[in-house]
């Protein structure tokens, strides 16, 4: 039985968390700064979202995987290092196509998370997996959050680029910590890379339980994508006409909520998945309900934001837990294929947003989250009974290295 993680080593993986994906959405507080600098016109200010993004995608297919071969110790080092590399590449870019080669590399190696939590559920006992994803995946929405407040403050202070400066230098630190803190994650011999990449199609259309998943997963991250992207929107328009660093401090509300939502893992543990997934979906859906009053409350916003960031982070604790158990031998590929269906469900919400926001207002971008929160309820509500009962797979194993 694996002896589990130290508290250390807890606290040092949601750092790892936090700080990779760091670099994919940093530069949205900062966005049209960086684009007066870099001289890239209003219609080319997307390509600096989408880079990371694009990256991060293609990291999930072709880079997570790789924690079912090798060490993800060695994997979880070099990862960061690269993403430093990434950030070093984008504060110093002298133009635009440069700072979007840096953001795409980047997000291609920013999956080291998901090779994190890979790590976190092999090392740790059944009994704690849950709480132990739980309180490291409470780093990843923290650094999703956590960066635009820092990221608008830094970058009214001083410059974008010193944003990215000091994501790199994290990056680096963490790197040298990892090496030395945690324990190695040996591999036995097991399938060809080849074999894996070309099994993640049939994983994920024949394991009926990791496609109802992914499923929830990219209907609640759309919900999130549709706040997050589009709240500036409304903040930065009458009455209110908000600077980017009053609107950075709304991710405060969105991290008490999501760290609110760390006891999940401690539910999952317990075995009520699917009961927390579905009460979670609910409020989420109920949540844009506050949300949606952000025209003339903010307070009634906060109290919204609080609400979905705690039942986003509960429901994706909870899956994750539930795909790493039912399929220990490839918990890297699992979680990958899973964040996959998050990428595209998040990059709807950001693209869908914009649109209902100029047809109808804030109110309907509301009622876009609200669609998109129910829509994963009734995926969970469907799909309740094979989440309840998950059991370890056998079939669609790739061929093993002889």
């Amino acid at each position: 039985m694996p002896a589990g993680l130290t508290r250390r080593q807890r606290v040092l993986l949601a750092l790892v968390c936090a700080v990779a994906v760091a670099p994919v959405y940093g530069i949205q507080p900062v966005l049209r700064a960086a684009g007066q600098d870099l001289g890239l016109t209003e219609g080319a200010l997307g390509w600096l979202v989408a880079a990371g993004q694009i990256g991060y995608l293609a990291g999930l297919v072709l880079l997570v995987p790789l924690g079912d071969l090798f060490d993800r110790r060695k994997l979880i080092t070099a990862h960061l290092v690269l993403v430093a590399a990434g950030a070093a590449v984008t504060a110093v870019a002298p133009a635009g196509g440069v700072a979007i080669a840096g953001l795409a590399l980047a997000g291609l190696f920013a999956v080291v998370v998901q090779i994190t939590v890979a790590y976190a559920a092999a090392v740790s006992p059944a009994a704690e997996r849950g709480r132990t994803i739980g309180a490291i995946t409470s780093g990843v929405v923290a650094g999703i959050l956590g960066v635009r407040m820092v990221a608008g403050v830094l970058g009214e202070l001083a410059n974008w680029r010193v944003v990215y400066l000091v994501i790199a230098g994290l990056c680096a630190v963490l790197a040298f910590a990892v090496r030395r803190t945690l324990d190695a994650d040996v591999r036995s011999p097991g399938a060809r890379y080849g074999a894996m990449l070309s099994s993640l199609g049939r994983l994920v259309t024949g394991d009926r339980l990791l496609l109802s998943r992914g499923l929830v997963a990219f209907f609640l991250f759309a919900s999130f994508g549709t706040l997050w992207s589009g709240l500036a929107l409304p903040l930065a328009d009458a009455p209110w006409h908000l600077g980017t660093t009053a609107i950075g401090l709304f991710g405060l509300a969105g991290l008490t909520g999501a760290l609110g939502a760390a006891r999940a893992g401690q539910w999952a543990d317990r075995g009520l998945v699917s009961r927390v997934t579905c009460w979670s979906l609910a409020l989420l859906t109920a949540s844009w309900l506050l949300i949606g009053q952000a025209g003339w409350s903010l307070w009634l916003l906060i109290a919204g934001i609080i609400v979905l960031d705690f039942a986003v982070q509960a429901v994706h604790v909870s899956s994750q837990h539930l795909l790493t158990t039912a399929r220990p031998d490839r918990s890297s590929s699992v979680i990958g294929a899973y964040m996959a269906f998050y990428s595209l469900g998040s990059a709807l919400g950001a693209v869908t947003t914009t649109s209902a926001y100029s047809i109808g207002g804030w109110p309907a971008a509301a009622v876009l989250g609200a669609a998109y929160g129910a829509l994963g309820l009734l995926v969970a509500v469907l799909s309740r009974r094979l989440a309840t009962h998950p059991r370890p797979h056998a079939e669609d194993q790739p061929a093993v290295s002889r």
